[in-house]
């Protein structure tokens, strides 16, 4: 996989993610040379390249590409075993049926940001982890555990096994602001055309919804997941007490 800009290039190398090659533009800046350091500093290979190469690989391009091999998602058992080790409750997002990879790298983006411990996307019906992806979550993804299971609903149960609440996040729901979310968390996120899925809203323990005053019905997914996944960032800050 090549993936390109400076933000990507550098959260890669920080975040340990193994790196094949950085292709780089001839004569770059002073921001691109600090890059090039880093990558140096972790014996990884670099080549110089003419701006017109680099569009011909990525097209429009800030300078600097890294190759790397394709994604290595985690388990579930990894996300919730993360959690344990931070002494946290767990958090997590499931992504049902997010087939825009805007849409899932900006979600990933603020996951990260939130300190999500890991985000679960299925096998089918969902965008992949690609250098869109990558772009758009700003490197996020290199930080973050994501999971890619089989049966989302299969997953969601063993999810409630394990002690986790699932909250499928759609309009008609209880008031995401009038549930009580410092327990062990998952947010259900749906598809940008169909929303959460009618048997994972019947497996999810409840619905919840974001509070609507205009006339459109309806947030796009990246902003309903940013939405949400801070309304737990605030509770759990707040330390509110028992279930509601």
């Amino acid at each position: 996989m090549i993936v390109e800009g400076i933000n990507v290039v550098r959260e890669l190398l920080n975040s340990g993610t193994k790196v094949n090659k950085i292709i780089v533009e001839e004569n770059p800046s002073n921001e691109l040379l600090i890059l090039l350091d880093m990558a140096r500093a972790k014996s990884v290979e670099i080549e110089f390249a003419t701006k017109q190469t680099l569009e011909k690989l990525v097209g429009k391009n800030q300078g600097i590409l890294a190759k790397i091999p394709p994604y290595k998602f985690c388990e579930v058992e990894d996300i919730l075993s993360h959690a344990q080790k931070q002494n946290q409750p767990a958090f997590i997002l499931i992504l049902d049926g997010v087939v825009d990879p805007h849409n899932l790298g900006a979600i990933i983006r603020t996951a990260e940001c939130a300190g999500v411990h890991g985000v679960i996307i299925p096998q089918n019906r969902s965008a992949d982890i690609t250098d869109t992806v990558y772009k758009t979550s700003a490197g996020a993804v290199a930080h973050i555990k994501v999971a890619k299971v089989v049966n989302l609903t299969q997953t969601i149960k063993n999810l409630q096994d394990a002690g986790v609440w699932v909250y499928a996040l759609e309009a008609g729901g209880k008031n995401i602001y009038d549930t009580d979310l410092t327990y062990p968390t998952a947010l259900v996120v749906g598809s940008e055309g169909k929303g959460v899925s009618q048997l994972v809203k019947k497996t999810a323990d409840e619905v919840v919804s974001l509070d609507m005053f205009g006339k459109v019905n309806s947030l796009n997914a990246s902003n309903a997941a940013a939405i949400a996944t801070y309304e737990v960032v605030r509770q759990r800050r707040n330390k509110k007490g028992g279930r509601n």
